[in-house]
């Protein structure tokens, strides 16, 4: 209701930002209520429907976590190239619903890993990856494209879009947890594939609300005949194909981690090849870039145990008070949600000052908060005994330093890539900063997979065994938090805020505009 009132209204703006911001957010909140909501029972599904044990979940969990990461380099190129961000989230849209809808079959709930639905649910997690690669790079493009690289409503834009994001994830993770853990997996899963639909069809609807934004860069090349066919369906084929492919690769989670290595090093040193070409001060903001998009490696390996091995440990170590565990996982969205408006307003006001922390200092303090989160539980749980639950004080206490880290981090490095991106390489280094996510949600599994081990426990993680691997990642990274700080001020000298200026069709001037690169507010950086 509130999405009509926005779009139905006549003005072109609404709270200070284009209506396609919030057709942009709506679509984005139905995909993550899809995404978020099969997320939150995916660890229970794995363990008490399929019967895999703690440490195998834990790994497969990561893989398919991974693969949705790295799909958006192929749907980041292709859009980039070829079909424009709009087509590309458009089909990913498609992928989405079905393979969020393949998740409702779900066999014979007595035969585990024997149940020839199976099959039925590896291809559900392909089209699941295969669509996020289509939809999840370019539909932030979409937002840069809304505003002039230097707009003082940029980050602010961005932390809207965030706040959508996790709305939808809230409400996915209660809906569909709830329904999945009390009547049954095919109504939770049933669940998210509607919103997914939903989703869809926001996005279709109000697609004039775009302004001609995200379209193809060489509309006339997809109408070309390529081996029979129109290259633009040539294209959606190739995404079929990728399906096929990666139903294979999520059941051989081994050979994805070796896909992560090779392709990770030919990726990164592509984009350093790029910018060396390019040279100036496009190359300094590159390799600025990378920076960050490394140290968000370890901050998503580490974030990301919160939907394997943290939803384990609530759901065998926490005091829960009858509450399903999966509900659990929409504290965090809701915090968001809460705390989205709060920072978004925090770094506006400091910026119009000259007192915003620099990106990176940002990245510096997310992971901080992230290390004291894991060290608040283990101090928590501690505190009571381990031969006692822990208090669910605790799990709201690790999830709220988790979110605080996570706004300094993820909506302000969405916002810095795209901003410290040349336009023609905008999608390319978003792909590359989602590659850093799939990394770290792989490293991810292996760290919960750690937690698992059948050597602690012969029926999988053992509270203590659990609580050491938090301590020692926890102060990891404080410490990792604390020298990105240190050098901030030369990674944001090589960002060259002074020098970056509009184009004139960064304002809207040209209805077939090349991805934008957006940021952190200019005005508003400081030294620190």
């Amino acid at each position: 209701m509130g999405g009509g009132t926005i779009v139905a209204s006549a003005k072109k703006e609404f709270a200070g930002h284009p209506k396609g911001l919030y057709v942009l957010f709506f679509a984005e909140m139905w995909e993550r209520f899809s995404y978020y909501g099969m997320r939150a029972l995916l660890i229970f599904y794995l363990t008490q429907h399929w019967l895999f044990n703690d440490e195998k979940a834990s790994v497969i969990y990561g893989a398919y976590t991974a693969l949705v990461y790295i799909a958006p380099v192929l749907g980041g190129y292709l859009a980039d190239k070829y079909l424009g961000q709009r087509k590309a989230v458009l089909f990913g849209a498609v992928l989405l619903t079905c393979g969020h809808f393949l998740m409702a079959f779900e066999g014979d709930p007595t035969a585990g890993q024997a149940n020839p639905m199976i099959n039925v649910f590896w291809a559900a997690l392909a089209f699941i990856i295969v669509g996020s690669g289509f939809l999840k790079a370019n539909i932030s493009v979409i937002v840069g494209q809304l505003y002039p690289r230097t707009d003082v409503r940029r980050d602010g834009a961005y932390t809207i879009f965030y706040m959508g994001i996790n709305v939808g994830a809230a409400v996915g993770t209660i809906i569909a947890g709830y329904l999945g853990q009390t009547y049954g997996w095919a109504y939770g899963f049933g669940a998210a594939g509607i919103g997914m639909l939903l989703g869809l069809v926001v996005f279709v609807i109000f697609k004039p609300l775009l302004e001609g934004k995200g379209e193809s860069s060489n509309p006339e090349a997809l109408t070309r005949p390529y081996m029979g066919i129109k290259f633009e369906w040539f294209l959606y084929l190739v995404g079929l194909v990728a399906v096929a492919v990666t139903w294979w690769l999520v059941q051989n989670q081994a050979i994805v981690g070796s896909i992560l290595g090779v392709f990770g090093a030919i990726l990164v040193s592509y984009v350093i090849w790029q910018a060396i070409k390019i040279g100036g001060n496009d190359r300094d903001r590159i390799f600025a870039a990378i920076f960050l998009i490394i140290g968000s490696i370890l901050f998503w390996a580490l974030f990301e145990q919160a939907g394997s091995s943290l939803n384990l440990f609530t759901d065998r170590y926490v005091d829960r008070q009858g509450v399903e565990a999966s509900l659990f996982q929409s504290i965090n969205p809701i915090y968001i949600i809460l705390l989205a408006p709060l920072f978004a307003g925090l770094w506006t006001w400091l910026g119009r000052r000259g007192l915003e922390p620099s990106a990176p200092a940002k990245f510096g303090l997310g992971l901080i908060q992230l290390g004291l989160g894991f060290l608040v539980l283990v101090w928590g749980a501690g505190a009571v005994g381990m031969e006692n639950a822990t208090p669910v004080l605790f799990i709201f206490l690790i999830y709220l330093l988790h979110t605080t880290g996570e706004l300094c981090l993820s909506p302000v490095g969405l916002s810095a890539m795209n901003r410290l991106a040349p336009k023609h390489m905008a999608s390319l280094i978003m792909g590359t900063w989602f590659f850093a996510s799939a990394t770290g949600n792989f490293v991810a599994g292996l760290i919960a997979a750690a937690t698992g081990s059948e050597e602690a426990s012969g029926e999988g993680a053992a509270k203590e065994v659990v609580l050491s691997v938090y301590d020692k990642i926890g102060w990891v990274s404080v410490a990792v938090g604390v020298g990105v700080i240190v050098v901030s001020p030369l990674i944001r000298r090589l960002m060259h805020l002074d020098t970056l200026r509009d184009d004139e069709e960064l304002a809207g001037m040209s209805e077939l505009g090349e991805p934008q690169a957006a940021g952190t507010n200019l005005t508003g950086e400081t030294k620190a």
